[in-house]
């Protein structure tokens, strides 16, 4: 079972990126679940999101505390939200940053792969947006294989309907851009 934790703001798409996630899965024919973490918050406060993909089926009905995957759609929140906590040693953290490797391992204290891209310098280019979870989506498809990347047209078809096509076009861009080192 690969288990993904997703860190971004109200609004960002942290959710829809968990959701994305296992539909995709599911249509591969793999067991998924995606889910969100929050309460009352606002637009722009820290969100979580989770997703679990398994070749059996999955019994587990918690959040997700020692992820193999963690995804940081906001850079702002590699400070405030500790989004290594729980990480596996033999995991990856994705953050959507300009930043070099260095200085996230530095800010994180994560040992591990640390992949980064600079998806909102992408998804301004090609969306129009600074709204990074299809962008991401392609960096977490690239760094851990958790499901072809082809299996996201469709969920990625019924999710955007027209906008569909410019959010695939920012996702296999990630997957080109994202360096991972560690």
């Amino acid at each position: 079972m690969i288990e993904v934790r997703f860190h971004g703001r109200g609004g960002q798409g942290a959710v829809t990126c968990a959701e994305l996630l296992a539909v995709a899965a599911i249509s591969e024919n793999k067991f998924a679940q995606g889910f969100p973490s929050f309460g009352p918050e606002r637009r722009g406060a820290p969100v979580a999101a989770f997703a679990r993909v398994s070749p059996e089926r999955i019994r587990l009905r918690s959040k997700i505390y020692e992820p193999d995957v963690a995804v940081v759609l906001d850079p702002t929140l590699l400070e405030v939200a500790n989004p290594a906590q729980g990480l596996k040693a033999d995991g990856v953290l994705i953050v959507n940053t300009d930043k070099p490797h260095a200085e996230v391992r530095r800010i994180t204290r994560y040992t591990g792969r640390i992949g980064v891209v600079d998806a909102t310098r992408i998804a301004m280019e090609v969306i129009g947006r600074p709204i990074t979870n299809t962008t991401m989506l392609g960096a977490l498809v690239k760094a851990s294989g958790v499901v072809d990347v082809a299996s996201l047209d469709e969920p990625m078809k019924g999710r955007f309907g027209k906008l569909a096509a410019r959010n695939l076009k920012a996702l296999q861009r990630a997957m080109d851009e994202l360096t991972v080192e560690g």
